[in-house]
């Protein structure tokens, strides 16, 4: 697919979309788009399969199998491959067509149907290894929402509106080396956040700063045996990583229960096979679900500065995670919580990049102590990044990127880049580039220093600045101005004096003529 196509198939899904918003907030009519979206997804899968279990049957196409028995088996099968099953009645064409027939010739409401179809793809999970991920999945969408409008028939209309519209789009699952729809998934979640505010924060991480992540913990590599991210939102930063080295495994956590099931949703949707994601929903810091797991890969973008329990809860001061630092982290903030969870997670070959204030690099009190420890002591921090203010959404801070590796190759210095001036406007946010993502992880892969950029500093350096980690120590990106001419600023104010006084002159002579005061 050309480039023009998939910006026009974006522009079409969104314009589909915007049908279902009316009066619902961002998060809201995302909810629905996207598990329709997931849905077509699913059914489009389950049809593709079936027909191919029925090649060498006498019936071929499954939207054409009655039989109850053959059904058993594609449901068996479906099962096992796909970890869920559709019956041909509730595929996402029978229903669209359904719901779209002209009402005086037959009941066009699929209201009742639909939820049916979503609860029954649920079901057919029960009692097998892909029950977890599927449970509860479509629960954000209520079809009966008010929202969708005042009357069921509203409601109806709506839906079957946009499942129309969507039936009409070609997805090409069949295509095995297209991802057209994973890219339009992430395309409208992306979106989706633009228009969320603070709330954007909690599912996505804008793809440029994603690329940066996952291109930092895949440099060496081929191939990644895990990856972790323990403030998985979207699941768009697991899936990033993918993009760069084959993944065999991906390992999540997320609060939020919807972005939780979005996550699931995003992982199907760009077929990742149920047997190889575990994507779990709790509290990290509180219930971490992954614990006896070890990581080649971690990344993240945890909620900046978060309160946490911190030494409200006694549990912590013993919690392997933490204990060893000699503090915790502060109640009011969080962010060294994360990143110790994630130190304690990261294999002994792995690396791990995360997204944090700024603050983190410089606050003092217990802060300070973490730092420390972990420059001196475990000798695990490999680099520090400064990136521009204003790229992420539901925030304008400055931020920077920390990365970690417990195998480190250059384990006497600590590189420092600072690329907080390397971006470009747009519209009111500022974003990075392909030339500032490139020129970040070329800077980073080659450990060099460039003036005004770069700078590769000594342990024995960043103690004597008492393990402060604040970038301008290091990178000066001062500009000398230039030189002022005294005396050629003299000579111009003589001048301006002057031509002062010459007009000074003509206006006391036009006074004069006119027989009134002059105004001075």
């Amino acid at each position: 697919m050309s480039e023009d196509q998939k910006k026009a198939l974006e522009t079409q899904l969104w314009n589909i979309a915007n049908e279902l918003r009316g009066k619902m907030d961002a998060d809201e009519f995302r909810d629905y788009i996207l598990g329709f979206i997931f849905y077509k997804y699913l059914s489009e899968k389950q049809h593709l399969y079936a027909n191919k279990l029925l090649e060498t049957e006498t019936v071929k196409e499954y939207i054409k199998i009655k039989e109850e028995e053959i059904l058993d088996v594609i449901k068996e099968e479906s099962v096992l491959k796909l970890g869920y099953f559709l019956r041909p009645e509730e595929l996402f064409t029978a229903m669209a067509e359904k719901g779209n027939a002209d009402e005086e010739v037959e009941d066009n409401f699929i209201l009742e149907d639909l939820q049916s179809v979503l609860n029954n793809i649920e079901q057919s999970t029960m009692g097998t290894e892909s029950e977890e991920d599927f449970n509860k999945l479509f629960e954000d969408l209520d079809l009966n929402s008010t929202k969708l409008g005042r009357s069921p028939k509203a409601r109806n209309e709506l839906i079957a509106k946009v499942l129309g519209h969507l039936d009409q789009i070609d997805f090409k699952l069949d295509d095995a080396d297209s991802d057209i729809l994973g890219d339009a998934y992430e395309y409208l979640i992306g979106q989706f956040a633009s228009g969320a505010g603070k709330k954007a924060g909690e599912f996505y991480t804008p793809q440029q700063v994603s690329k940066i992540l996952a291109k930092i913990v895949t440099s060496g590599k081929n191939r990644l045996k895990s990856v972790y991210d323990p403030t998985c939102g979207s699941g768009s930063l697991l899936l990033r990583v993918a993009k760069e080295v084959k993944v065999d495994d991906f390992y999540g956590q997320e609060l939020n229960r919807t972005t939780y099931n979005l996550a699931r949703m995003n992982m199907i949707l760009h077929d990742v096979h149920y047997r190889h994601f575990d994507l779990q929903q709790e509290d990290t810091l509180k219930e971490p679900q992954h614990l006896e797991e070890r990581f080649e890969a971690v990344v993240a973008n945890p909620p900046f500065s978060a309160k946490w329990a911190g030494k409200k809860n006694p549990l912590f001061e013993n919690d392997e995670r933490f204990s060893q630092y000699g503090k915790l982290a502060p109640s009011s903030k969080a962010d060294f919580a994360f990143v110790q969870h994630m130190i304690y997670q990261l294999a002994e070959n792995g690396t791990m990049a995360c997204v944090l204030p700024h603050g983190v690099l410089f606050r003092g009190s217990a802060e300070g102590t973490i730092r420390k420890y972990l420059i001196e002591k475990l000798n695990y921090l490999d680099a520090v990044i400064g990136l521009p203010s204003n790229i992420f959404y539901g925030t304008g801070i400055p931020t920077c990127i920390l990365v970690i590796s417990k195998c480190r190759v250059n384990d006497d210095n600590i590189l420092f880049i600072d690329a907080s001036e390397g971006y470009e406007k747009d519209g009111n946010k500022n974003k990075l580039t392909e030339a500032h993502i490139e020129r970040i992880i070329d800077t980073y892969r080659n450990r060099e220093t460039i003036e005004k950029y770069s700078y590769v500093a000594g342990l024995e350096e960043v103690k004597e600045n008492d393990y402060n980690l604040n970038i301008p120590r290091y990178v000066d990106t001062f500009e000398e101005e230039e030189p002022v001419d005294l005396d050629s600023v003299s000579l111009e104010l003589k001048r301006i004096g002057m031509a002062l006084n010459e007009n000074d002159e003509k206006v006391v002579g036009f006074c004069k003529a006119l027989g009134i005061a002059t105004p001075f």
